[in-house]
């Protein structure tokens, strides 16, 4: 408590040191409309156009375009301000203009709000962040945790933090979670709503009238509970209705709750439910997640009707290959029908006439029948080129409706790839045909791989019990490193952050261990 109170006096002087300016607040979208929004998340470092950082103007505008059309009318941005250096690389700098001019974008020409995300403690290491440019940054290397019971450290986060949000002012609201990446070993709800205080107090400075969200994901004393052991143990929906209680003794008008992690309900025996938007985190796609097109069932559909009180907010992670579940989260959220038709007539909107062949792209690659997804890949490709026209929601595509089926054909080779490749080490196949379809793999998923860049996580279980079945000492001893902690540092806190580091070069490990085991496999 002694720690939080000091916090909050060290943020109170330094914003009354500051002085406030004020701004008219940005009113785009009726004030009664339920929001329906999508979450550009700009964590990790692939290429272009599948990791959001890459973007240009012109793909922002294509795709606020287009899911302006199917009906969404926010965005939520995490701009990665958290890692970048003092003083700013050209790259940053260039960042930063590029996302107000975004928000500029998404108020006039689309009447979208948009707000931005902030992870409540991070703090970049600047020596190290500044040797890459804002598009190549990898987070888990280049960033550090800010004790929030310090109050002089935690002073200089902020100040660094209000000359980053200056340029984005604009923004309606601003998001902070309460976990991962961010988090302290030991630190309390009280810290935390102190952290959210200091925001609060910092978005006054600037622009008076943006809201800011508390964001329930995990639960901050759960994560710092994660950082003190290296164990992942959520404590349930008591953690956050705590920190909302606190939080509306502050007075933090006007503030709302995003909730990701928790009971659609968890906030109604508090009676704040009104509080509350839905963020169905992982219902269009988890993160992070090996890039792979998701379609079918009431995965997405049903997280867009989960919309509360505030309405209902959904997440991806690379937009470009999850456009099915984009639409059905959306449709959900709207209460209409979600049917083989509707991806038709929404897949003939991306590139008039091929729609029932991306659909029957889309069902396959969720199945396990590797001759129908070698079917699928070849009609697809048959398509001419004089075939490929973008049509009314053709910024979906980023300009490119060939690449979009390109990267279809990619998906179904890897899978088909795959499950032959399962099919063999299942049926005890001879060792030179484990090998041969154990190559086949390596080369699909290779050129997939390389074509987007992804190198973080690649959670598929099929493809690991099957690896696992080959019984290689190189393959199993990278599956083994599949998690976020690892055995390397002194607390549990550097073996978690030390962990979150490995992940980011899981994929590219995993595929060379691969290749590396075809070259130890016996047979010819």
């Amino acid at each position: 408590m002694k720690k939080a109170i000091k916090i909050f006096i060290a943020c109170c002087a330094f914003f009354a040191m500051n002085g406030a300016v004020a701004q008219t607040a940005a009113q785009q979208a009726p004030a009664g409309e339920k929001i329906l929004g999508m979450y550009m998340h700009q964590h990790w470092s692939y290429k272009h156009p599948y990791a959001v950082r890459t973007w240009t103007l012109d793909d922002w505008r294509g795709y606020l375009d287009g899911i302006r059309q199917l009906g969404y009318n926010y965005i939520l941005i995490w701009p990665m301000l958290e890692t970048m250096p003092d003083p700013l690389t050209p790259s940053d700098e260039a960042n930063l203009a590029k996302i107000a001019k975004v928000i500029d974008m998404a108020h006039e020409d689309f009447k979208m709000r948009v707000s931005i995300v902030f992870c409540p403690n991070v703090s970049p290491r600047s020596e190290e962040a500044r040797k890459y440019t804002f598009e190549d940054r990898p987070f888990f290397h280049t960033d550090d945790r800010v004790d929030p019971g310090d109050p002089v450290a935690f002073g200089k986060l902020m100040a660094w933090r209000e000359r980053l949000f200056k340029p984005l002012a604009k923004a309606d609201g601003l998001f902070v979670i309460d976990s991962d990446p961010g988090g302290y070993p030991h630190s309390t709800n009280m810290e935390f709503v102190y952290i959210l205080g200091a925001h609060r107090r910092m978005l006054d400075h600037l622009r008076p009238g943006i809201e800011i969200n508390y964001w329930a994901h995990f639960g901050w004393e759960s994560y710092a509970h994660f950082y003190e052991t290296g164990e992942l143990d959520k404590k349930g929906p008591q953690e956050p209705r705590e920190a909302m209680e606190l939080l509306a003794k502050q007075h933090y008008e006007p503030w709302g709750v995003a909730n990701s992690g928790f009971e659609d309900d968890f906030a109604d025996p508090i009676n704040m439910g009104n509080k509350v938007l839905a963020f169905p985190y992982g219902a269009i796609e988890g993160e992070p997640s090996f890039p792979l097109t998701i379609y079918g069932g009431d995965r997405a559909s049903g997280g867009g009707r989960r919309g509360g009180v505030r309405g209902v907010l959904g997440n991806a992670q690379t937009h470009v290959v999850q456009l099915p579940n984009t639409f059905a989260f959306a449709r959900g959220a709207q209460g209409k029908s979600v049917e083989k038709a509707d991806y038709i007539a929404f897949a003939n909107d991306l590139i008039p006439g091929a729609g029932p062949r991306i659909v029957e792209g889309w069902e396959a690659l969720q199945g396990e029948d590797a001759a129908r997804m070698h079917k699928a890949a070849k009609q697809l490709s048959a398509l001419p080129n004089s075939a490929l026209q973008g049509g009314p929601l053709k910024g979906l595509l980023f300009g490119n409706p060939a690449g979009f089926v390109r990267d279809l054909v990619l998906q179904l080779n890897m899978a088909a790839a795959m499950h032959e490749l399962r099919v063999s080490v299942d049926g005890n196949k001879s060792v030179a045909l484990k090998k041969k379809a154990l190559a086949a793999f390596v080369t699909a998923a290779s050129a997939w791989q390389q074509q987007h860049g992804y190198s973080n996580s690649w959670y598929w279980p099929q493809m690991e019990t099957t690896l696992r079945k080959l019984n290689s000492a190189t393959i199993n001893a990278t599956l083994d490193t599949h998690k976020f902690t690892s055995e390397e540092g002194a607390t549990a806190f550097d073996r978690v952050k030390n962990g979150l580091a490995r992940m980011e070069s899981y994929t590219p490990r995993l595929i060379a261990a691969m290749k590396q085991a075809v070259t130890e496999m016996g047979g010819k």
